[in-house]
């Protein structure tokens, strides 16, 4: 077992999107989610993708609503959770590096979750969203997560104070990008570096948008605010998630893009 999937085994993806910040980021990708589907597509028609799909959260909201759906997961333990939730999404263990189960030209969405957040340096990065472009339509879409740098810095490094360790340990370079390994489990970028990702696998964004915006920052007051409180917080944070401004600031970022 990888230590990725010890960490799954032990990690609860199901209260963390049940969670108030969890729902936003939920809510927010569903949006965007839906507005790029075609609806000239009969829904029954209509492929997605769902790549690491982690317990089905989307998987399963999807294919409820009638969309074909298939699911690919390489934790073990998330997968076994997904099955049980007996919808009809077409579930299978597999690795985002290496869809070779899955034909080229299949889908007409596809969705790169979790993977991104899990793979080091740009060679697999660049793997994994090539592998997404190949079994997407042309013309389809591809939404991809990142984790983003600056809400690592400042969560981990500064609000925990884990700087000074992370400062002997060499893990960030000069201008404070995260230096990260597999035995740190996470890995995070910049816009920057998503752009270099895209232009090398020749695919064109649509859009770009901070899927969570302050809502990891600030979890315990989130909490705290009233059914009707949290409403209005979803407003606003709807109203501004696309701001060029605050893109990358969040903690993970949607990519939008459009395979060609």
């Amino acid at each position: 077992m990888t230590e990725l999937e010890e960490y799954y085994n032990k990690f609860n993806e199901e209260k963390r999107l049940d969670s108030r910040h969890g729902q936003v980021e939920f809510i927010t990708s569903m949006k965007y989610i839906h507005k790029y589907i075609n609806q000239k597509i009969p829904t029954n028609d209509y492929k997605i993708l769902d790549i690491g799909a982690g317990t089905g959260r989307y998987s399963v909201a999807l294919a409820n609503e009638g969309y074909d759906v298939t699911a690919v997961e390489l934790v073990k333990y998330n997968l076994g959770i997904l099955k049980k939730k007996n919808s009809s999404v077409k579930a299978m263990l597999g690795n985002a590096l290496n869809l070779k189960k899955l034909p080229d030209n299949t889908f007409n969405m596809t969705l790169l979750f979790g993977p991104m957040y899990h793979l080091f340096g740009s060679g697999d990065k660049e793997k994994a969203l090539s592998e997404a472009k190949r079994v997407t339509k042309p013309g389809g879409i591809i939404l991809v997560a990142y984790c983003m740098n600056e809400y690592s810095v400042l969560t981990y490094a500064f609000k925990e104070r884990h700087i000074l360790e992370c400062m002997e340990q060499n893990r960030f370079t000069e201008d404070y990008h995260t230096i990260s390994t597999k035995e740190n489990l996470y890995d995070y970028v910049r816009i920057e570096d998503i752009n270099a990702l895209n232009e090398a696998c020749s695919l064109k964004r649509l859009q770009i948008i901070s899927p969570d915006g302050p809502a990891n920052y600030i979890r315990p007051f989130l909490n705290q605010l009233t059914d009707v409180e949290f409403k209005c917080f979803i407003e606003y944070h709807l109203s501004t998630c696309e701001r060029q401004d605050l893109i990358g600031a969040g903690a993970h970022t949607l990519d939008i893009l459009q395979k060609e």
